[in-house]
């Protein structure tokens, strides 16, 4: 190679970007916490349509920061959004990250009924994890199956314990953008979603990692 110009700190590669994409966005009207969350789900993705899909309720950044400051539990849809997720970060809250769907219960149920396996850990979720008490942020970058039954549960149960955050990214042709959607006209008060077909594990866990960041 006739130059060594790649060989970049990774703090400095950072740096970079967020300046790249501070300078390409264009203008919006994101406030400085959510123009990070938003930012970050550019700097995952290289794509700038998150600067105008993305929607966040009102109060969501605010309820994530404070629930994962009170040690929440976050429940996510795959495995690769739980790698995802930056733990050292949130260690420090005492914050859980879990993924259900490899859990022997989730895959038997799944195969009798026929459901998705990640709308099954939603349901177990709630069986036995909610008890704890710990404030929830359930995370979806894969699974609108997984979101709509989250959403079922709690317009159908008006008692059941309300999440602190739902991060709503599944990514695809089938009921993706339209579960999202659904999230957006929902009575789920603090959520952050894009309304298009994109998303993934990767931008649900970045997500994730961006209110990681605010909560210090």
């Amino acid at each position: 190679m006739e130059t060594e110009a790649w060989k970049i700190p990774p703090q400095e590669i950072e740096r970079r970007s967020f300046a790249i994409i501070d300078s390409e966005a264009g203008p919006h009207d994101w406030d400085p916490e959510a123009w990070t969350v938003v930012r970050r789900l550019v700097h995952t993705t290289a794509d700038f349509d998150y600067v105008k899909d993305t929607v966040i309720s009102p109060g969501a950044i605010e309820s994530g920061v404070r629930a994962l400051k009170n040690g929440a539990l976050v429940l996510t849809d795959t495995k690769m959004a739980l790698n995802g997720v930056n733990k050292s970060v949130l260690a420090p809250h005492h914050v859980e990250v879990l993924c259900l769907v490899d859990d022997p219960r989730v895959l038997s149920r799944a195969r009798e009924t026929s459901r998705t396996r990640s709308q099954v850990a939603v349901d177990l979720a709630y069986e036995e994890r909610v008890k704890e008490g710990r404030d929830l942020i359930f995370v979806f970058g894969n699974a609108p199956t997984a979101l709509y039954r989250l959403l079922e549960r709690l317009e159908k149960d008006p008692a059941l314990k309300r999440p602190a955050l739902v991060l709503g990214f599944p990514v695809g042709f089938v009921n993706a953008y339209e579960s999202k959607k659904e999230l957006s006209l929902s009575q789920t008060p603090h959520f952050i979603t894009n309304l298009s077909r994109k998303g993934g594990s990767n931008v649900a866990a970045a997500a994730v990692n961006a209110l990681a960041k605010l909560a210090g």
